[in-house]
């Protein structure tokens, strides 16, 4: 690779970029799949969204995790394929069209069914491009030609083949159960389509008079409509309230129908009063229990959520208005007891935003046990599909455990017909519960079949009903794949490698893909589960239409780029599965993290364009895999080289092992630190017209080579903006199919890292660090060069900081830089004149005092008793002192140091005019005079000073005062806490400062 000249503008511009690669990369099949490819198959299918839908923050969330790991593999040499496609969503659909109907007052009936259904097909036409152009926008790396949708006709034929195989094995049967009905969208409605809303409700208590006379039980119910089809009573079995009454009937209030009294140990003897009404067609607990004691099934609700016939006086009132008149009722007659306030979760259905209603109803079914432990077989047996993070295991395996049968048809038109035919001249012209059926794969086949069974006469008619959507997303994996056809990239791609979602659906989608895949193919239809988690708002809750606190993604990606939108959303990440909080102000529609990527984004640009300068000028290249001999490195080429490939290693380790936030963490701090700020500001001297020749060529190779290995490590993070300094670094043709994308992923070279050498630069950088800190607190001007003093008594130390003192000097702008042992150095300081003689007099002072001392000694001596106690005391001092300061060499030598080199503190005491600062073991001293104004400085941090002590006083009186302390909230109180610690370290060190300019 050699870049000869500069093409990047000043300025990064997101928005052109982004459009021109993401064109660039469909409209060369980049992406498309091969499955003769020779690398290792890595298939991921998109978890399928609704053709209704729009892109929101966790699409663009999900996507970003899905085309990290897509790209990653695919710049290792996999074969990979990102398949994408959409969801028919019928309920979302049927619920939008008949809502349409309504304002031209008209109902689909009315339209009928052909009708509908081309209006269906018009408006999936005219708006499922919505969110796949969103999609495409993130610059999803799918590979678009394969793009499926769960209606087209090879999808179709996959149901149908399904569902007919399924049939053939008495897996799938048609009867009467319990399910979730929605009245809104007269449908059954699965269980993920349910939301359960606490409201504030009631609890009404009334009572059921025993059909012997011998008095009554009460019951409680937040329901009391339901109690028109109670068929019994029951009451906990080891209840001594109760368990006389089993067996003995009441009498139904209002329909005065003879019910028994059951026991049953269901019943919680805490709840209400210990009785409970049982309404077998209304209740799916109730329906449980009605089936373990053979009771009756009494429905009394029409599907519009009307009462019916068997509700007697309340026959076509809705629903609520019927449990006002029943409560009226009840009262009237004497048996209304009390009302309750009470606070309880009602199911509502997701689409018709109503209650849902437990509703008697034929319908067909799936005999989920037998899938479902065929699924456990393969996560006991063989782990799989392995969860990640592994906590997910448990619940998806608790899941399979409890499973019911699956209610999968839908009293909707938009959606997979049932391919169920029933006969229905042998029931008057009717669909009932009762009419015979023939299922097929094909109206013909259903003919033929009929004949056969039927007769000639025989009249058909196809069940109206649609599949449940998750019967066709639960053979998602393979049926986009091609099956029931033994296609070469089912063989290929199947099973996929990893699945990515939300924990939400595991339940719902997960469970379903792994009942089916087993059972279909033999294999679960994806080797590892990818959980992620949720987007959170900026105040830490989960974005809802409900809510409205949802951000757009869009909006964030027109004002920052999509690059920012999905690294940030990536390197949010703290570990797998985690939710993430994204920052947002709804004032202004911004974002401050999104606004750092974008700021990493032009960090990263500067640093191509400064590189890309310096090879122009120098012809600099990267034509071998190493950029230099290991005799012409130098040391800060060495430790970038060293560096880069420890990042390498971590960036693929975690990335390996689904660490993605920790990924991005760990390149944007190698690539914002150690790059741009660092080693760029390191070799800027060697780039120089005038710097040796052989150092200026290797800088720019090391720059070059480094340079490009971070956009591949950076390309599956940030693809648009990587992808544009790649195409200008390697001199691409505008016209080229050469892309980013497509090249390797970088490999380790183990001979590079030093890791004994990274911690010597590490030094080094602190070092640098440390006197820049110290220059900006004296407030040196940045083009005066000082002069800088380090101490330490490291001998290794020293030597790290000698062959490292062309960076200081050239960095921290020091003119004269001396390395000194510290010991050494305050031995000379101890032997000054001044020092001497404060040493003499100080000595003169202590004889004194010791004759004084001696004669007060004395005479306390002689005292009797005091005189013993003085001893003893001396004797245990005498062995203290001892032990601490004569037993050990290092001790002794400690003592020396303080009798004949000074104390500790007075060591560290630096010349007057002076400002030191500390790295470890190492002191930094910079003398000042002459090179700022002792006395302006002087005046700024007294400035400082008395404004950090105001501060101290204040938070000092707030956190004196009880009033504060005992009514605040606790984080607000420890927040006072940790900032009076923090003013008192910073008067701490500014009254050190202040010291050390000896004013």
């Amino acid at each position: 690779m050699t870049a000869t000249i500069l093409n990047l503008p000043s300025l990064y511009d997101p928005f052109s970029t982004e459009a021109k690669w993401q064109k660039f990369w469909e409209d060369n099949q980049v992406y498309k799949a091969d499955p003769n490819h020779n690398g290792e198959p890595y298939c991921i299918v998109i978890p399928p969204p609704n053709v209704t839908g729009s892109l929101h923050m966790g699409h663009a969330f999900e996507s970003a995790l899905i085309d990290t790991l897509v790209r990653y593999h695919r710049m290792q040499g996999r074969n990979t394929l990102w398949l994408p496609g959409t969801d028919h969503a019928s309920i979302a659909v049927h619920t939008m069209l008949e809502k349409q109907l309504k304002t031209e007052g008209k109902t689909r009936y009315e339209l009928g069914r052909d009708q509908f259904l081309e209006r269906a097909w018009q408006w999936k036409a005219e708006s499922e491009g919505t969110i796949v152009n969103q999609l495409r926008r993130l610059g999803v790396s799918a590979d678009w030609s394969r793009e499926r949708f769960t209606l087209d006709e090879g999808l179709s034929k996959a149901v149908v083949e399904a569902f007919t195989r399924l049939y053939e094995e008495g897996l799938i049967y048609r009867g009467e159960y319990l399910v979730n009905w929605c009245p809104a969208s007269q449908s059954a409605v699965s269980d993920v389509e349910v939301e359960n809303q606490e409201v504030n409700g009631n609890l009404w208590h009334f009572r059921y008079p025993l059909t012997d006379g011998s008095g009554f039980v009460e019951v409680a119910t937040t329901r009391p409509e339901t109690m028109l089809g109670d068929t019994a009573v029951a009451v906990n079995p080891d209840d001594d309230r109760y368990k006389h009454l089993i067996g003995k009937t009441v009498t139904l209030p209002i329909l005065q129908r003879e019910i028994p009294i059951i026991g049953d140990e269901f019943v919680d003897p805490t709840f209400g009063t210990g009785c409970v009404k049982v309404t077998p067609a209304h209740d799916p607990n109730d329906f449980d229990m009605g089936k373990r004691h053979n009771l009756p099934l009494i429905n009394i609700m029409n599907k519009d959520g009307t009462l019916n016939a068997n509700a007697g006086e309340f026959q076509g009132q809705d629903r609520f208005v019927a449990r006002k008149n029943v409560v009226s009722r009840l009262e009237a007659d004497g048996v209304l007891v009390k009302i309750e306030d009470y606070k309880h979760t009602v199911p509502y259905s997701d689409r018709g935003k109503v209650p849902i209603e437990p509703l008697l109803s034929t319908q067909w079914f799936v005999k989920i046990r037998p899938l479902a432990d065929k699924t456990l077989e393969f996560l006991d047996q063989q782990n799989s599909p392995e969860f990640v993070p592994q906590r997910w295991t448990k619940v998806y395996r608790d899941w399979l455990v409890k499973l019911k049968d699956w209610c999968i048809s839908r009293q909707l038109w938009w959606g997979h017909q049932i391919p169920a035919w029933y006969a229905v001249s042998e029931t008057d012209g009717q669909i009932t519960d009762n009419t015979p059926f023939v299922v097929a794969k094909s109206e013909a086949e259903a003919w033929d079949k009929a004949k056969a069974q039927f007769g000639e006469n025989v009249k058909l008619e196809q069940d109206p009903d649609v599949l449940d959507t998750w019967f066709s997303s639960g053979l998602w994996p393979f049926s986009t794949l091609g099956w029931p056809e033994q296609t070469q990239d089912l063989t290929t791609y199947y099973p996929t490698t990893t699945l990515v979602t939300g924990f939400d659906i595991i339940f719902f989608w997960v469970a379903r893909m792994t009942m089916m895949g087993g059972h279909f193919t033999g294999k679960m239809p994806f080797q590892t589960v990818y959980i992620h988690g949720l987007v959170l708002d900026e105040k830490g809750q989960k974005m809802s239409k409900t809510k409205g606190n949802g951000i757009d993604p869009l909006l964030l990606i027109d004002k920052y780029g999509t690059d920012a939108l999905r690294y940030t959303l990536v390197k949010e990440v703290a570990g797998a599965g985690q939710d993430i909080r994204l920052e947002y102000d709804r004032k202004k529609d911004e974002s401050p993290s999104v606004e750092a990527s974008r700021n990493f984004a032009n960090k990263l640009w500067n640093a191509a364009r400064f590189v890309m300068m310096n090879l122009a000028t120098g012809h600099g290249s990267t034509e071998s895999p190493f950029p230099a001999s290991s005799q012409s490195l130098e040391l800060s080429d060495r430790w970038i080289l060293s560096r880069y490939n420890q990042t390498i290693k971590q960036t693929s380790n975690y990335i390996d092992n689904y660490g993605l936030g920790e990924a991005a963490k760990g390149l944007y701090e190698f690539i914002w630190g150690d790059f741009c700020d660092q080693y760029i500001e390191l070799v800027k001297s060697r780039l120089q017209p005038d710097a040796d020749p052989v150092s200026r060529r290797v800088a720019q190779q090391t720059l070059a080579y480094v340079l490009e290995g971070i956009l591949k490590l950076l390309h599956p993070f940030m693809p648009h903006i990587t992808e544009e300094i790649w195409q200008s670094l390697t001199q691409q043709s505008a016209d080229s199919p050469q892309t980013l994308a497509l090249q390797p992923y970088p490999k380790v070279d183990a001979n590079l890292i030093d890791l004994a050498l990274e911690e010597q630069f590490e030094l080094l950088i602190d070092t640098i660090r440390t006197i820049r800190n110290l220059r900006a607190e004296a407030d040196v001007k940045p083009g005066v060069k000082v002069t800088a003093n380090l101490q330490t008594e490291s001998q290794k130390e020293r030597q790290i900081l000698t062959a490292g003192q062309v960076y200081i000097k050239d960095l921290a702008k020091v003119e004269t830089l001396t390395i000194t042992d510290k010991q050494k150095s305050q031995t000379v300081a101890g032997k000054k004149p001044q020092k001497g003689l404060k040493i003499i007099g100080l000595t003169i002072l202590a004889i004194i005092l010791a004759r004084l001392g001696f004669a007060v000694g004395n005479a306390i001596y002689e005292t009797p008793i005091v005189g013993a106690f003085f001893e003893m005391v001396g004797f245990l001092y005498a062995a203290w002192f001892v032990s601490q300061n004569l037993l050990t060499a290092e001790a002794r030598q400690k003592l020396w140091r303080q009798f004949f080199q000074g104390t500790e503190s007075q060591q560290a005491q630096q010349p007057e005019n002076a400002i030191a600062g500390v790295i470890g073991t190492i002191q930094v001293v910079i003398p000042l005079s002459g090179v700022v104004d002792i006395e302006v400085v002087h005046a700024k941090l007294e400035k400082s000073l008395t404004k950090v002590e105001a501060e101290i006083q204040s938070l000092s009186a707030r956190l004196n005062n009880p009033n504060f302390v005992d009514k605040a909230r606790p984080d607000v109180v420890q927040g006072a806490r940790d900032a009076l610690a923090e003013a008192e370290k910073q008067a701490e060190i500014l009254r050190e400062r202040l010291r050390s300019l000896g004013l």
